[in-house]
Formats: C-alpha cells, sequence, structure tokens
C-alpha cells in the first residue's frame, strides 16, 4: 500500500509553474462550455507562471494543497471586495487540477482556507460561483454555505450569472 501525504501551505515562488497548470487544467475543465472560448482563453493566457510569481511576491495569499509533493491546487484568499456584503473575508479562488476533485482535497483546502481568514481576524466568509458551474455550486451548498446574492459577469459580451456564498 503507497501512502501520500496532503499538506496545505502558503504558496512561494517556486510553486508558480505548478499553479498556473492546475489554474489552466481547473479551468478548461470548469468554465468550458460556459465562458466563450476567445474569453476563456485570453483569461488563461494571462495568468502563466510569471503572473503567479508576482501575484506571491506582491504578498498575495495564495495557498497550495499538495499530494504526495505534487501540487493539486491552490486558493487564494483575502479581504471581502463587496462591500454590500458584511462577511469580512473572502475566498477569490479555489481550483484543483480536475484528476483531483471529488475526492476530499477541496474540502481540506477550503476548511484551511476558511480558517486562516479566521485567524487573521477576518469574521464571515463570501465565495462567488458562475451560477452555470454546477460542480462550484454544489461543492458550496454542500459546505453549508448560504446562497444570498447574485450578480453578473460579462465576457465576450455575454452576460453570466454569479452567486455569493457567505458562511457567518
Amino acid at each position: 500500500m503507497t501512502i501520500l501525504a496532503v499538506d496545505i501551505r502558503r504558496a512561494d515562488q517556486s510553486d508558480a509553474i505548478a499553479i498556473s497548470e492546475v489554474h489552466h487544467d481547473a479551468w478548461q475543465y470548469a468554465y468550458t462550455g460556459i465562458i466563450p472560448y476567445r474569453a476563456l482563453n485570453a483569461m488563461i493566457n494571462r495568468r502563466g507562471a510569471q503572473w503567479w510569481a508576482n501575484a506571491i511576491r506582491r504578498a498575495a495569499t495564495v495557498l497550495v494543497i499538495e499530494v504526495g509533493g505534487k501540487i493539486a491546487g491552490y486558493a487564494t484568499i483575502g479581504r471581502n471586495r463587496a462591500r454590500e456584503l458584511k462577511q469580512e473575508g473572502e475566498i477569490y479562488e479555489l481550483y484543483l487540477r480536475p484528476e483531483c476533485q471529488g475526492i476530499g482535497l477541496g474540502t481540506r483546502l477550503f476548511t484551511e482556507a476558511r480558517g486562516r481568514l479566521k485567524a487573521h481576524g477576518l469574521r464571515g466568509l463570501v465565495v462567488w460561483a458562475l451560477e452555470e458551474n454546477t460542480n462550484a455550486i454544489s461543492f458550496y451548498a454542500g459546505a453549508g454555505g448560504r446562497d444570498i446574492a447574485e450578480g453578473v459577469e460579462v465576457f465576450d459580451q455575454k452576460a453570466l450569472r454569479k452567486v455569493a456564498f457567505v458562511w457567518d
């Protein structure tokens, strides 16, 4: 039997390439057929390894989850950007490689991200998900999030509804 260690930690510069690969694969998997092709590819291509290295260097809080020493996913967290919502913390992104989904790693990363926000004194949490991303909607609803607000994101003139899930 092989035992793989699972570790969640803050990303460092050496993780930029792996995070960009996770971002590429996860976004292709999650948004193909939802976000128009040109817009999706532009968004993915904009976030290469150098973009992630800069984000980490600028002290953005990026967490990674490793399985057996390989980065399987990432989360970006910080202060809530939607001032109309009272929750103070936000998970901006939480993505896993497609082959790492459905086995509990997302829950572990979500729990750790939520705990770190709380440890920084941020009360409450908000996460936004595109309404057509049924995997994300199911995940956040299953994690106990309450759907309390909606918004719209526009991609190449296609308006997509987004949903805010909150935890107090």
